[in-house]
């Protein structure tokens, strides 16, 4: 039986699968709702956006998907309160940036009313699966690909924009080890690396795999021309702390402008953390970590928030990083998701409630 609200059609699933699911032992994005919102653009224009039962979706083998990889995606969480209250974090955000991801690869842009109200219109119906499991959230994974069939490299006539989501545990357990990547490039200047472009992340996995084998969890990417200077770790934007002042590698063609890096950069300023926006180099950091003036390193984005680096390799060496009590990483990710389950004052205006 089919309802409608708002703009949006909605198909409610027979029998829920939520009494089926461990909420006390949830891996990451490997457990679905029961839910998906999906939306057509055919004829030249989007259609109006429907949610269905979540399931497979059946495309022809010539989809331009398969041949050309025009995919982008945004990566978001849905979190509960202590009063049962559904919260997003800086949704608006997101949807600018799919639109930004989508004009860089020939996507027709999606209105941000599709956007918003099928995300919130989701959410209010998938509120049961926001995990309540301390660092837990709904991961919620918005996403368009090209669905037009044709074998000419050339972009397709039809698309689909789907928002699924998954609850999910925490992304990364602990603190990682990195390696200082200097072969192989993430992104190139004129590229698409500031897009959130699905084969960017198809191209990392190999690289990330050689580090894996050597006894690393991720990589530090650095510049395509001369790999001097640090740039992304891993999916998430890298920050540094020498002595007491925070830095990070400004955005650029091959850099993703991150949310939660945007965030980071806020807090900490209002923390009265001294921040520089700035490059930095590969020597700058082992000169740093001889001279004990290097703290501590981090990664930034929406799936781990906040994931501390306990050490770093980089041509057959391994330098360490301090044990700190008060750390930068621990006091910001405090912040950030003090502000995202709702236990704190929300100053910059970013808590967004859904229901």
């Amino acid at each position: 039986m089919e309802t409608k609200t708002g703009n949006i059609i909605i198909e409610k699933i027979k029998e829920s699968k939520i009494t089926k699911v461990d909420f006390s032992n949830l891996p990451f994005g490997k457990v679905y709702s029961d839910h998906m919102l999906v939306c057509d653009y055919k004829d030249g224009a989007w259609q109006a956006p429907r949610i269905m039962p979540y399931g497979p979706v059946s495309l022809d083998p010539s989809a331009k998907i398969f041949h050309y990889g025009q995919s982008v995606f945004e990566g978001m969480k849905a979190y509960k309160d202590a009063e049962g209250r559904a919260w997003l974090f800086r949704p608006e955000e997101n949807q600018k940036r799919l639109n930004i991801s989508s004009k860089r690869i020939s996507i027709p842009e999606l209105p941000k009313e599709i956007f918003m109200e099928g995300l919130t219109t989701l959410l209010k119906l998938e509120k049961d699966w926001i995990p309540t499991t301390p660092g837990s959230s709904l991961y919620v994974r918005p996403f368009i690909f090209a669905s037009g069939s044709g074998l000419h490299a050339s972009p397709a006539d039809q698309y689909k924009f789907f928002i699924v989501c998954a609850p999910s545990g925490p992304y990364f357990a602990g603190k990682i080890k990195v390696l200082i990547e200097e072969k192989y490039s993430r992104a190139a200047n004129g590229g698409v690396g500031y897009a959130k472009a699905g084969g960017n992340y198809a191209g990392q996995f190999y690289p990330t795999q050689l580090a894996q084998d050597k006894g690393y969890q991720q990589v530090i990417w650095t510049d395509d021309n001369t790999h001097e200077y640090i740039e992304e770790a891993g999916a998430m934007n890298i920050f540094v702390r020498i002595n007491d002042t925070l830095m990070t590698s400004p955005v650029s063609d091959r850099i993703l402008d991150g949310v939660t890096r945007k965030s980071v950069i806020d807090i900490a300023k209002a923390e009265g953390i001294p921040v520089e926006i700035r490059k930095i180099r590969v020597e700058e950091l082992i000169s740093a970590s001889k001279n004990g003036s290097l703290k501590e390193m981090f990664g930034a984005g929406t799936a781990a928030v906040i994931s501390p680096v306990s050490g770093f390799g980089h041509r057959e060496s391994d330098y360490s990083l301090p044990e700190l009590e008060n750390s930068y990483a621990a006091l910001l990710k405090k912040r950030i998701t003090d502000i995202q389950y709702n236990k704190a004052e929300d100053p910059f205006g970013w808590r967004f409630q859904v229901g």
